[in-house]
């Protein structure tokens, strides 16, 4: 890919870092191309090569180029990139267009450790979290109807994930459902393309919620499972 294909640039480093960071979590760029040299960058986004020197720093320090000298700048393989970092998280809020090997990654995590999260979810939930969770579902049925709510459905749906990993009050379950919001919202904009997906979604949902308010682990675990598998099965995770 060509510098020519990326959106106009505006700001400084922290700017330019977040739209090149965007490219390559997009894909435009794949694992061990070379990347743009700092010149080229510079000139081509008309800006200091300090500026450009600042924005690379921040993409190596997250794992996603590596600089070498006589070598120049590659893109690293996906499982080098630091996807917990703030900054990745950061760069990843209002990205829909995900490179696939990354959605099918993240994806395989969250089918590994969502039904744990609401496992623990039933067992730990206070009356503030079930009232929630029942916000967030009543949003999701609320706006399933309607093509042009498709955005807000978005929203009701990542609540309600949001609202699983806050029920754990396990600290490092909410932090990482903090640091996964943008790519649960990637793959649920994915996903929202049949009325009938959403249908079957909303049923799933609701097993978890009636689940996590009965204080049920085990079934909290399998309908949360049931949830991810339909988009698990069309990423090959399982089958």
């Amino acid at each position: 890919m060509t510098l020519d294909a990326l959106p106009p640039h505006q700001g400084g480093a922290e700017q330019l870092a977040r739209l090149l960071a965007q490219a390559l979590l997009a894909g435009h760029w794949q694992p061990g191309d070379v990347f743009p040299r700092e010149l080229d960058i510079g000139k081509h986004f008309a800006v200091s090569r300090n500026q450009v020197r600042n924005a690379l720093t921040s993409l190596t320090a997250a794992g996603l180029l590596e600089r070498t000298a006589g070598r120049g700048t590659l893109v690293r393989e996906v499982g080098d990139w630091h996807l917990l970092d703030p900054l990745m998280s950061e760069w990843m809020t209002g990205l829909v267009n995900l490179d696939p090997q990354l959605v099918r990654a993240i994806y395989a995590f969250r089918f590994s450790a969502e039904p744990v999260v609401a496992g623990l979810a039933a067992q730990a939930a206070q009356t503030e979290d079930i009232e929630r969770l029942e916000s967030a579902y009543a949003g999701m049925k609320s706006s399933a109807g309607s093509v042009e709510a498709r955005a807000e459905h978005a929203e009701y749906d990542v609540a309600f994930h949001d609202a699983t990993y806050r029920a754990s009050h396990n600290l490092v379950w909410r932090q990482m459902g903090y640091l996964l919001r943008p790519s649960i919202m990637a793959l649920i904009h994915r996903s929202q393309h049949r009325t009938d997906t959403l249908d079957d979604s909303l049923a799933r949902h609701r097993q978890v919620l009636d689940a996590i308010r009965s204080h049920d682990a085990s079934a909290a675990e399998t309908a949360a499972r049931e949830v991810l598998r339909r988009t698990a099965i069309d990423l090959g995770i399982v089958s």
